[in-house]
């Protein structure tokens, strides 16, 4: 059983125990109990205490061991219950870790436990280390400290998940942003590409307007150069007709300037006879 056992044992009970003790554990009590009462080190009433509570563990040591291996741990603390004086075995792999069993699960410690202020972590008897003694305070500031980093790794785990849940949402925003920017990308893509395909069939169709014309006009080009060419040849039959009429009025002139001269003799010649004949015919009379 690996979950906080308390062992307790009446003082009736513990004489009914003090049977043959283990060698190891006697021999690592003794050695403690004889370190910490140095008369050079601590005050005489304080080792006295402490080799006191030294000696009344020591005194219940089959039933700690008892306890300890039918926990499976290694160790366990051990001390005499402040208030009645009882025996309480608290199981774990260290100290703090079976004063944290304790705290974190009191439930299972049938009854109230006080626990004095120096306490004493006793090993299994095949682990080979001698007990440690450990003070209440230093277990509750590490039991303070193990719950400050137990609610620091839940809020790091609380930071991460609101993070990696900020984190899916901003790629999910920036995966509608994008397919929302490459729709409208598309549709600017498309609209572009008809803007384009209508610009090319007007200049299309002005190329095909301005070749018309272009055409047209070297139409109209050929044909006014065949109309000057023509307007010249008939510029030149022209010029040659008033040439052939400016000579023939010279002679059609000359003719009736010879006629005339013509005329004007016989006219003398008649009248000369007129003259001739009146003369004769006045004569006959």
């Amino acid at each position: 059983m690996r979950q906080l056992l308390l062992v307790l044992v009446g003082s009736a009970r513990c004489r009914g125990l003090r049977g043959p003790r283990s060698p190891v554990l006697l021999a690592s009590l003794a050695f403690l109990a004889a370190g910490c009462a140095s008369p050079s080190l601590i005050p005489r009433d304080q080792a006295e205490a402490i080799g006191r509570r030294d000696r009344e563990l020591a005194q219940h040591a089959d039933a700690i061991q008892a306890a300890i291996r039918q926990s499976g741990d290694t160790g366990g603390l051990a001390f005499l219950d402040a208030g009645d004086g009882r025996l309480v075995v608290l199981p774990g792999e260290t100290p703090a870790d079976a004063w944290a069993r304790h705290a974190e699960s009191p439930e299972s410690v049938p009854g109230r436990v006080s626990a004095p202020a120096v306490m004493t972590f006793v090993h299994r008897a095949d682990v080979p280390s001698p007990p440690e003694v450990v003070t209440r305070n230093a277990l509750q500031q590490q039991q303070e400290l193990r719950m400050s980093l137990t609610a620091l790794e839940a809020e790091v785990r609380e930071t991460q998940r609101r993070t990696e849940e900020k984190l899916a949402m901003i790629q999910r925003e920036l995966a509608e942003s994008v397919a929302a920017t490459r729709q409208e990308l598309d549709r600017s893509v498309a609209a572009v590409r008809a803007d384009m395909q209508q610009a090319v069939s007007s200049v299309a169709a002005e190329l095909a307007a301005a070749r018309k014309l272009t055409m047209q006009t070297a139409e109209l080009g050929r044909i006014n150069h065949d109309l000057n060419v023509e307007n010249a040849g008939s510029l030149r039959k022209v010029v040659t007709a008033n040439q052939d009429l400016t000579a023939t009025s010279a002679r059609l002139a000359d003719t009736i300037q010879q006629l005339s001269e013509r005329l004007a003799s016989q006219l003398k010649e008649l009248a000369s006879r007129l003259d001739t004949i009146q003369g004769k015919v006045g004569e006959i009379k």
